[in-house]
């Protein structure tokens, strides 16, 4: 596994290796003692699956409050994606930066998105099907976000607003400004 470091270290990309030959391919996606080789020693306790059937369908950029804040490591099996990480951590240098990365079932690259960190990502193709792995189960109660084109943080989205698809909750979100402190 090639792990690549971005501008906000504590956001990581993972290639895993990909074995093929005239039958198809082979690819071990997670290894905890491998991941735990390379500094990465997380329990995950959940699994998601989400299938955006069209372009521009955006999904976030969520985040779930302490105690039950979700460290996340992300896929894409089909399809393509813009995937976002935005920093909450208050005492952060980075607070309020964010990264953008292509993730793909052809590029085969994974993002590992931590607590204290707002993430959501938004379809570059139809039909794209997104897994992803979480360490902490789902809490309605600590289920936040910030408002997805918040200009504060100023993500070069790939579509005008027009052409995003938003569920009613991401329309309504606020802005990182307007966020109590969640994360030190």
């Amino acid at each position: 596994m090639q792990v690549v470091e971005t501008a906000i270290p504590d956001v990581k990309l993972l290639v895993p290796k990909k074995h093929g030959d005239h039958r198809g391919f082979f690819s071990e996606t997670y290894n905890k003692q491998a991941f735990a080789e390379a500094g990465i020693d997380l329990d995950f306790v959940q699994d998601n699956h989400s299938l955006s059937a069209e372009r521009g369908v955006m999904r976030g950029l969520h985040y779930q409050s302490p105690p039950f804040g979700q460290d996340k490591l992300v896929r894409v099996v089909q399809g393509s994606v813009l995937d976002v990480a935005v920093d909450l951590r208050k005492s952060s240098p980075t607070y309020g930066q964010h990264i953008t990365a292509e993730i793909s079932a052809e590029n085969w690259t994974q993002i590992l998105v931590p607590i204290g960190f707002a993430h959501g990502f938004i379809t570059l193709k139809p039909n794209t099907e997104v897994i992803y792995k979480v360490t902490n189960y789902y809490a309605p109660n600590n289920d936040g976000g910030v408002l997805w084109n918040d200009p504060d943080i100023g993500v070069d989205w790939p579509f005008d607003e027009a052409d995003v698809t938003l569920s009613d909750k991401d329309k309504v979100q606020p802005r990182l400004k307007d966020l109590p402190t969640i994360f030190e």
